[in-house]
């Protein structure tokens, strides 16, 4: 048995009861941190906290090298835990239908997603999000790809809201902030309105709304940082991003 579990937004709390019973039971567990991570722990206190050894497997030893998981799961139960939501990313997709071609059970068991919690955190309806993008180190594309320019204006021309993910780099433990996307975005767009959303699922996340230009100057602590860039917005959501993200008249 093969069993997904996503561990929710932030720290080792974050996992639904549904989540931390699965993973009781696991014989073996393994993790991969390079599609996000839970800014607000570590492996170690993971392991102390659900009393389990976690081996984490980088990008290729999920995607290209997934044996020894397959294996595991094929003598016994195994969890593969991610950050967020368990099948949010594509390569968790690739590993379950392998599991299928070895003929493993597999079963999911959902956490919390940035996606829901931007929502949730900013007061913009969820129902009126767009296509998603990722906004990647500057120095990877040479710039801000023309594709998540043009993601983002497709989705304002529709009236739709825009969730932004920021770009993580695993191996050198580099976060991209929410002041450097919107820096990135500004001289791209036409300076519109974004929220930064950080820290999402701690006791004390940082929401703030502005134009891109302001965003750009201010600090908004540790990651894990998020960018919405709001289509057109209901007399409800103006409220919300001015009483719950600070934004100007």
């Amino acid at each position: 048995m093969l069993s997904f579990v996503g561990l929710g937004l932030y720290d080792e709390r974050s996992i639904t009861v549904r989540g931390r019973d699965v993973l009781a039971t696991a014989d073996q567990a393994f993790a991969e941190w390079y599609t996000s991570r839970l800014a607000g722990t570590d492996v170690g206190t993971l392991e102390a906290t659900h009393d389990i050894e976690i081996a984490v497997r980088d990008r290729a030893g999920v995607e290209q090298h997934p044996e020894p998981i397959l294996d595991a799961a094929e003598d016994g139960h195994t969890v593969f835990l991610t950050a967020g939501d368990t099948m949010i990313s594509t390569t968790h997709v690739d590993l379950r239908l392998r599991a299928h071609d070895r003929h493993i059970d597999t079963q999911v068991v959902h956490g919390t997603t940035a996606q829901t919690a931007a929502s949730s955190l900013t007061g913009l309806q969820n129902y009126r999000f767009g296509k998603a993008t990722t906004l990647p180190f500057e120095e990877t594309h040479g710039g801000v790809p023309d594709s998540v320019i043009e993601t983002i204006r497709a989705n304002r021309q529709r009236g739709l809201h825009t969730l932004v993910y920021l770009d993580i780099d695993g191996e050198n433990e580099r976060f991209m902030s929410g002041d450097t996307a919107a820096a990135l975005l500004a001289s791209e767009l036409d300076d519109p309105v974004g929220v930064v959303v950080g820290q999402a699922g701690s006791d004390d996340p940082t929401v703030r709304a502005d134009r891109l230009s302001a965003l750009a100057t201010e600090s908004f602590g540790p990651p894990l940082h998020l960018l919405v860039v709001p289509g057109d917005l209901h007399p409800i959501e103006e409220d919300s991003l001015s009483a719950l993200a600070g934004l100007p008249d």
